[in-house]
């Protein structure tokens, strides 16, 4: 337990390091935030500010991650080689992101990474990810039921595709949730911690090694990401974070406990299929805007009320998913 608590504190210094260089690199390369016009008028303000954030959280993943991994190759070899996947996750899903971002803020491309690419590189990722943890790990394919704390083992043609489905899913409800100070990391630092703490109660040492790096890591970050935002962590941020969440409730067995502890990220995707759907059909609108966050922020809510107001939400739903399983 002394290395878990000594690596998170030791990523959230490299992470805040990080930041302190690169938060300066980024204003210099003038690498600045683009808002909606059609956005909440109080993010205008914003524009210009540092993004692509994501990358310092990245970095200190990675450097805590080799460190994790030299450490735990002389003490339990095994628990070095079970990383592996998790940090596949990250750092794939967090270049993806990180093309996409600098497509539009480098080369000026408004559009960015387009979106079938997106998808598919997100796609060759989740499917690199499952081989390895069927064929490699061995991780056997049933997943645990919430509450009921018994298990249903899935045929591999179903695990695959399924694994694959809530990769995809949990990676794009976080990308939506980040859209106002703080939150996206506010709300995926508690997941992540949540499922550190699972992995703490069924004894796999991989994730509460991961999880304690990809905590330290987003705390270092979210110094400079609370409002008023210094640095935004882009796609580069959002997309990696819920990768490794996906991961990590994949890895645990328990995917269906992403209903309960990402229940923001799920609002604020069923939000904007919600208005999608009901515009098309209608052209009215039911929320003032999607996502979610936009919603209460035109209502009234300032960011902090909207980001304290959810991460207590995710905070409660988080302490009854630990009971569930």
């Amino acid at each position: 337990m002394n290395f878990q608590i000594i690596i998170l504190i030791s990523t959230f210094i490299i992470s805040v390091i990080i930041a302190l260089i690169i938060i300066p690199i980024l204003r210099k390369l003038k690498v600045g935030q683009i808002e909606r016009e059609d956005g909440p008028q109080s993010h205008l303000s914003k524009q210009g500010t540092p993004t692509m954030g994501g990358v310092i959280m990245l970095i200190a993943i990675i450097i805590s991650a080799i460190i994790s991994f030299i450490y735990y190759s002389k003490i339990n070899i095994e628990v070095a080689k079970n990383m592996i996947p998790l940090l596949i996750i990250a750092i794939g899903i967090g270049l993806i992101g990180f093309i996409d971002d600098f497509k539009k803020l480098i080369l000026k491309n408004t559009k960015g990474l387009k979106p079938s690419y997106k998808m598919l590189g997100l796609l060759v990722i989740s499917v690199i990810f499952v081989l390895y943890i069927t064929n490699i790990t061995k991780i056997a394919t049933d997943i645990q039921i919430p509450f009921f704390k018994n298990y249903i083992s899935l045929p591999i043609w179903i695990f695959i595709p399924f694994v694959i489905f809530v990769i995809l899913g949990t990676t794009n409800a976080v990308n939506l949730t980040d859209g106002v100070d703080g939150l996206g990391g506010s709300v995926s630092v508690i997941i992540i911690a949540t499922l550190t703490v699972m992995g703490m109660i069924l004894g796999i040492q991989e994730i509460v090694v991961f999880g304690s790096i990809v905590c330290g890591a987003c705390l270092g970050f979210l110094i400079f990401n609370i409002h008023p935002a210094k640095i935004f962590m882009g796609d580069t941020g959002s997309l990696m974070l819920g990768g490794i969440i996906s991961a990590m409730a994949i890895y645990l067995k328990t995917p269906l406990i992403l209903i309960l502890v990402a229940i923001i990220p799920i609002l604020e995707t069923l939000s904007v299929m919600i208005q999608v759907t009901y515009y098309r059909k209608t052209k009215k609108r039911i929320f003032k805007m999607a996502p979610l966050h936009h919603h209460f922020e035109l209502s009234g809510w300032s960011e902090n009320k909207v980001v304290s107001i959810f991460s207590l939400i995710t905070t409660v739903v988080c302490i009854i998913s630990i009971y569930s399983i």
